[in-house]
């Protein structure tokens, strides 16, 4: 069932508040390479770890648009924010593809989060009685400071180390069952707490596993999109509203600096060059990746499905969007001279991120 215009607006009316707050803590979001406590804890309280989460486990089930324009709003404050609300929420539509009552058991908590990442070479669930014995290492788990479950795909073998199945399930398991590892040291998306996790010979019930193939238990139109192209549209949005963001810094500077032994910025020819390709190549890639989103959520709404077309297009719009993004912020990176070196300025952390 889709939300009615009147509440998706409640909750983008909110995330102008809260990409507020992100943006007043964007300082210590980098510092502390996490979310802050209270501002973790406010964006489970209002619900906007349950964006995308079906009414029938007390979600917002938001329509797609909504929640991406969610996303852009909290990208113009704070990417890490942003990063951790379009992974955890789109992770969270795989409550559809487990059974009812695991996904009872993790999102009857209303602070209920699920963080996931990829497996390294070697993490493997060996069958057992009654469920799995996981073991390994997942990297890249975003959101991990603030994790209730965290989703480990593997491998599953016998006892007898032979394989068992062709596709990796994904085991649930507890925060308090896996070992955190610290490894996020980066320069971009430092906010984001995606660290590692690890565990060794975890028990995982039968129960607390399921098949990213698996049919949706629900049928609205968001559960009808696979998680992939979902991903790729909520990652291309952050990076546009990244470059959007510092081309606007950008030419604010223009309008005011002059640089040591030249004229003032706004007056030079490669200024405007410079920020009028970047414009133009900003809104187109921006409206390519909006026209391609659409595309793909009226032909959930209209068939129950997806086509293949519609993922192309998804595909080819959102890395176009990321690769320009990226430029763009490089030239704006570019006009601000000297002055971009210091972490004063807004645009070195979104060159960085």
């Amino acid at each position: 069932m889709r939300r009615q215009p009147d509440e998706a607006a409640e909750y983008i009316s909110a995330a102008w508040e809260l990409a507020a707050k992100a943006a007043d803590s964007a300082d210590l979001i980098e510092r502390q390479r996490q979310l802050p406590d209270a501002l973790a804890i406010e964006l489970a309280d209002r619900g906007f770890f349950r964006l995308l989460v079906p009414k029938s486990l007390d979600g917002a089930e938001l329509d797609h648009p909504a929640f991406v324009q969610i996303v852009r709003i909290f990208a113009e404050a704070d990417a890490s924010t942003a990063w951790c609300i379009n992974q955890n929420n789109i992770f969270a539509t795989d409550s559809v593809r487990m059974t009812r009552a695991t996904a009872h058991r993790i999102w009857d908590d209303p602070r209920a989060v699920v963080t996931n990442g990829p497996p390294v070479a070697g993490s493997v669930a060996v069958k057992s009685e009654g469920g799995y014995r996981l073991s390994g290492r997942w990297n890249f788990s975003s959101g991990s400071n603030i994790a209730t479950w965290l989703a480990a795909r593997a491998p599953v073998e016998d006892a007898g180390g032979r394989p068992v199945g062709s596709e990796q399930p994904v085991f649930l398991v507890p925060r308090e069952q896996v070992t955190f590892l610290d490894l996020w040291h980066v320069n971009g998306l430092r906010g984001t707490a995606s660290f590692s996790f690890e565990m060794n010979n975890v028990f995982v019930p039968e129960d607390m596993c399921y098949l990213e193939s698996a049919s949706p238990l629900e049928h609205g139109p968001l559960y009808a999109i696979p998680k992939i192209p979902l991903f790729a549209i909520g990652f291309a949005t952050i990076a546009v509203a990244l470059a959007r963001t510092s081309l606007d810094d950008a030419i604010a500077l223009a309008g005011e600096k002059t640089p040591r032994d030249s004229n003032a910025l706004k007056d030079l020819a490669t200024t405007h060059r410079a920020i009028g390709e970047a414009e133009a190549a900003l809104r187109s890639a921006d409206a390519y990746l909006r026209q391609a989103a659409d595309e793909l959520w009226r032909g959930a709404c209209r068939n129950g499905k997806v086509s293949m077309e519609e993922r192309i297009q998804v595909r080819l719009a959102t890395t176009h969007a990321i690769r320009t993004s990226a430029a763009v912020v490089r030239t704006a990176y570019d006009l601000y001279g000297s002055d971009a070196i210091f972490t004063v300025n807004p645009v070195q952390r979104r060159f960085q991120d």
